[in-house]
This record gives structure tokens, C-alpha cells and sequence, in this order.
């Protein structure tokens, strides 16, 4: 691939080594690439600044402890962030929700799935009176036998991109397009919702406080990472900075 970082080589059997860490990732290849790349730099910062280790993962470490510094999340922010997700900090929200499942098979080619469940989608923006009998004709889950219902469901008991619609859903609505998770596509409807009690401020300041914080930490990981790569002497690819596509 003829790829280097300041001079040093990153070779071809480096990237098949990484290839098995980015199997789920949309290209492996162009993120294996792109990690080589940003660790290479990485370490050549850390070499820079004689930061030592017991191996490159805790010299990385160390080099962020060291340079990437984030200011602690004042009052006034968290007091902001609380007002602004009521539903988050509640207790005891609960939802009735019911569901249609495609399931993702290697038999079945992913579009042929997608354009089922839209056509079903479809059928029940039209007829939502036949959301339980399409459940039981198409569902591969075993809620489908009961006509797709998945009973009531407390903030947190799903995966979170399922959680994530079925808490922002209004009673009764149908979500207006197919849901994906790693089981498969989704057709969702709430058909009830009971509303928790508000955590008071004092409850969740803490957590709040290391949530901004978390974030914060990463804005300054990104600018970091986008100074370090736009200094270092790269070749062999295209970049700009860190959150550039490495493989053109």
C-alpha cells in the first residue's frame, strides 16, 4: 500500500492484522487503516515528549492524560442539562410497546428484508386495526404468536436504539419507519405510556457532571488528535485530520 508515518512504514501485514478488529466497521480496511495511521502518530508524539510505559497502549494513555485536559462541568451546565432531559432523570417510566421483526438471516438478502417490512409498514399506516395479524403473519420474533406484544417495558430493558423510540413515542403511535438493531428491522408501536417521577437535581448532579465531562473529554480528544495528524508527515494517503476518510 506504500503508507507511512514520519518516515516509518506501515506494511501490509500490520493492516491484515487489524482487518479482524473492524470486521462490523462499513469498510474494515479503510478503518484498519485509519487506526494504524492515528496510533503510528500517536506514538510518535509520545516518543516526542519521552513519555515511557509498560507497553504502547499504556504510553498512549499516559501521552492523553498528559495533553488532552478538560475543564470539570460547572453548576450552571448541569443545572441546563437537567432542565433539558426531563425524561432521562425520571424513575419508573414504563411503556406498553408491541413490535413486527425482520429478522437479519444470511438466506435472506437485507433489501428483500427492508422492502418487506416497508410494504408492511405501509399496510399499517393504512389499516393500523391489522397491526396484530400482520405480527403473527411476518414476525420471527415470539412475541409475533401474541400478535407482536412485547408487554410493558421499563427505560433501559431493551437495546438502546430500541429504548431510545420506544421512549419518545407518543401513546398509541407508530413509528414512522423501520427501526434497526442488531436483531434485525422493526415495525414499533407504544400503545401506552406511564410517566415516571422526576429525580431531583441533587440525585443525578454527580452523574450529570461526569456525563459533560466525558464529552468534553472527547471534543478535546478529537481536536487533539486533528492537531497531531495535520502536523505529522504522512504518506501514501489523503488526510486533513483525524475524522478524515485515510484510504481514498
Amino acid at each position: 500500500m506504500g503508507i507511512s508515518v514520519n518516515g516509518v512504514d506501515i506494511t501490509d501485514h500490520a493492516i491484515e492484522q487489524e482487518l479482524p478488529h473492524h470486521q462490523d466497521a462499513g469498510n474494515p480496511l479503510k478503518q484498519s487503516v485509519h487506526e494504524l495511521v492515528l496510533r503510528s502518530v500517536l506514538l510518535h508524539e509520545a516518543d516526542r515528549l519521552a513519555i515511557g510505559g509498560a507497553d504502547d497502549d499504556a504510553r498512549i494513555e499516559a501521552l492523553f492524560a498528559q495533553e488532552v485536559k478538560v475543564p470539570e462541568a460547572d453548576a450552571a451546565a448541569c443545572a441546563t442539562f437537567y432542565r433539558n432531559q426531563p425524561r432521562r432523570f425520571s424513575s419508573g417510566a414504563m411503556v406498553e410497546a408491541r413490535h413486527i421483526l425482520f429478522q437479519v438471516t444470511p438466506e435472506v438478502p437485507l433489501e428483500l428484508l427492508r422492502a418487506t417490512g416497508q410494504a408492511v409498514l405501509a399496510e399499517l399506516r393504512i389499516h393500523p386495526e391489522r397491526f396484530a395479524d400482520l405480527a403473527r403473519e411476518y414476525s420471527n420474533c415470539p412475541s409475533g404468536a401474541v400478535g407482536g406484544s412485547l408487554g410493558q417495558l421499563s427505560q433501559g430493558q431493551t437495546v438502546p436504539e430500541f429504548d431510545k423510540l420506544l421512549f419518545r413515542l407518543a401513546p398509541g403511535a407508530l413509528a414512522d419507519h423501520l427501526l434497526e438493531s442488531r436483531f434485525g428491522l422493526h415495525i414499533v408501536q407504544v400503545l401506552r405510556r406511564v410517566d415516571g417521577a422526576a429525580l431531583p437535581f441533587d440525585a443525578v448532579h454527580a452523574q450529570i457532571a461526569d456525563r459533560l465531562k466525558r464529552a468534553a473529554w472527547q471534543r478535546g480528544l478529537h481536536q487533539y488528535l486533528r492537531i497531531l495528524v495535520g502536523r505529522a508527515d504522512v504518506e501514501g494517503v489523503a488526510l486533513e485530520g483525524a475524522d478524515t476518510p485515510l484510504v481514498q
